[in-house]
């Protein structure tokens, strides 16, 4: 990207072809240093993220709705992170053990949704990485279980079931969902 006293601001697109862009100002903001992707690009690229990404509120309500949800969750964390709390009816597959276990612990036509602690961690990331590897349809839960239960759903330890009321931050106190 390159930006001229004319105004001009140049960027790369994903096929790396350079697109001039013109900006109002004579200096761009921040936010327009980078001008914005063309629709189409936007449309592939947002699309192929809701491929590959699930957030914890779509989860918890397509498990609330009863019912199969038409995947399975999958804690990719170690057996005290496990312990210590997961989302209820979630299968446990520390990252490491999915090459030797995940053919006995799941099947192959559900798609997998995996989480890990939370977005400062790649953990359900590289699992569901060495899950697309076996051959296995795969979706990564964004948040993690840190935003399952600053969210306010219920989550189970070693000593039974908990909940933790909403995180104004990251949930809306008084509604259902966030209405997105």
């Amino acid at each position: 990207m390159t930006a001229t006293a004319d105004t001009t601001v140049t960027t790369v697109t994903r096929a790396a072809t350079v697109t001039p862009v013109t900006s109002t100002a004579t200096n761009a903001n921040p936010v327009l240093r980078v001008a914005p992707a063309s629709p189409a690009e936007a449309v592939a690229h947002f699309g192929a993220s809701l491929a590959f990404h699930a957030d914890v509120s779509d989860v918890a309500s397509a498990l609330a709705a009863g019912g199969d949800p038409g995947f399975v969750v999958l804690d990719s964390r170690s057996t005290a992170s496990w312990d210590q709390g997961h989302v209820p009816g979630a299968i446990h597959l520390p990252t490491a053990l999915i090459p030797e276990q995940a053919e006995q612990l799941l099947d192959r036509s559900v798609p997998v949704v995996t989480y890990c602690w939370g977005p400062g961690c790649n953990g359900a990331t590289r699992a569901a990485l060495a899950l697309a590897e076996l051959g296995f349809p795969v979706k990564e839960m964004l948040g993690g279980f840190e935003y399952w239960v600053r969210e306010g759903f219920a989550y189970e330890t070693w000593e039974g079931g908990e909940r933790r009321a909403p995180d104004p931050l990251t949930a809306p106190v008084d509604a259902a969902d966030c209405g997105c």
